[in-house]
């Protein structure tokens, strides 16, 4: 025991007298949730418009006036040209037409149907699908109120009323369904990075030698390499949880104990990849690039940015082996959700397991005599 303590000590106090190594643990994962939180979103919030009005009567006018009036669209171009606003549209200045024809308000009085155009820049295809949907509820709403004006509609139907009322996310504000992951993501780049790179470092300087020659036995010296950056990991992501409710609102429903409690194992289980990653690799280059090979992975396919659900087949078996995907989903559940124990249990096993195979590979193949 005191053996472990000495080593433990001594990694935090190489900890602290490295200057470069304080930011990266304190500073940078501040910075990181703080920015990410923002940044990470599928939100679209504003909608480039250009406007192509032949018509020019007050029926036309009034379809522009509500699109004009939406929160979600920016009327940035006018023009008579197609040929002019799709250039606009080739140098991503406009991210979607709207075309009323010259015979627009003479085709509505006639009561004939009348065809507009919507134009959308469809490189990114869920932000057109959005975009989509805001335009044509815009358009149907103008379109009944034409049809009420004209009393094309019974004076006498009764319209169905719609209340819509949104479990765990009532605001739909998109940072409550991101900021859990992102925390899941930090510390779990700061356990497998700082824990394979520290001792990758003492194989490059040359004190890992010595220690192999010591009698410190093999699982004290990993429990005392490894302790610190748990600690450290732990620290980060409470000072995290205070962040998401304190300052982005994020409700956490659920119990703080039960996070703490598989938030401490799933930490073993990212440190155990990191000590493995470091007996793979002999320089700090190598252990980042292999690190980080993994890490991409585990974050694409983790439902981070998107549900596991739409992902092919292959993803999702790929996914099992994941541990990531199975932080996040737990703290989505018990943040927004409240669940309980029996609710995540299926989780908690999972990286309970994982954790033991990951520290007993890692220890297996770690070789103390060099």
């Amino acid at each position: 025991m005191k053996t472990i303590l000495y080593i433990i000590q001594k990694e935090f106090l190489q900890i602290f007298r490295d200057r470069m190594m304080l930011p990266i643990i304190f500073v940078i994962p501040i910075f990181q949730l703080l920015i990410l939180a923002h940044a990470a979103t599928f939100e679209i919030k504003y909608v480039d418009l250009g406007i192509i009005d032949l018509d020019q009567s007050l029926a036309s006018r009034a379809l522009v006036r509500k699109f004009e009036a939406s929160p979600f669209f920016r009327v940035k171009a006018r023009s008579f040209s197609l040929d002019k606003l799709s250039e606009e549209m080739q140098n991503s200045r406009v991210e979607q037409i709207l075309y009323i024809p010259a015979n627009f308000n003479n085709e509505l009085e006639n009561k004939h149907p009348v065809k507009i155009q919507l134009i959308t820049d469809a490189v990114d295809g869920a932000a057109a699908g959005i975009m989509n949907t805001y335009a044509l509820s815009i358009v149907k709403d103008f379109n009944r109120n034409l049809l009420i004006q004209s009393k094309t509609l019974p004076l006498n139907i009764k319209s169905i009323e719609t209340r819509t009322s949104y479990w765990y996310n009532p605001d739909l504000d998109y940072k409550t369904f991101m900021i859990p992951g992102i925390l899941v993501l930090l510390v779990s780049i700061i356990g497998l990075f700082l824990s394979g790179l520290n001792i990758v470092k003492e194989k490059e300087i040359g004190t890992i030698e010595q220690l192999n020659v010591t009698p410190i036995k093999k699982h004290h010296f990993i429990i005392g390499k490894l302790t610190p950056f748990w600690f450290i990991a732990m620290f980060d992501l409470f000072f995290g949880l205070v962040l998401a409710k304190f300052v982005f609102h994020i409700p956490i429903v659920g119990s703080i104990g039960l996070i703490i409690f598989v938030a401490s194992i799933y930490l073993v289980l990212v440190l155990g990849i990191g000590l493995f990653i470091s007996t793979l690799a002999d320089t700090q280059q190598q252990a980042m690039f292999i690190a980080w090979f993994f890490v991409v992975i585990f974050i694409l396919l983790s439902g981070l940015f998107m549900p596991v659900e739409n992902m092919p087949d292959w993803a999702q078996v790929i996914n099992i082996i994941n541990p990531i995907a199975y932080f996040i989903d737990f703290m989505r559940m018990v943040m927004l959700k409240g669940a309980r124990f029996a609710d995540v249990s299926y989780h908690i096993i999972s990286i309970t397991i994982y954790a033991i195979l990951s520290i007993s590979l890692a220890t297996w193949r770690y070789k103390k005599v060099v």
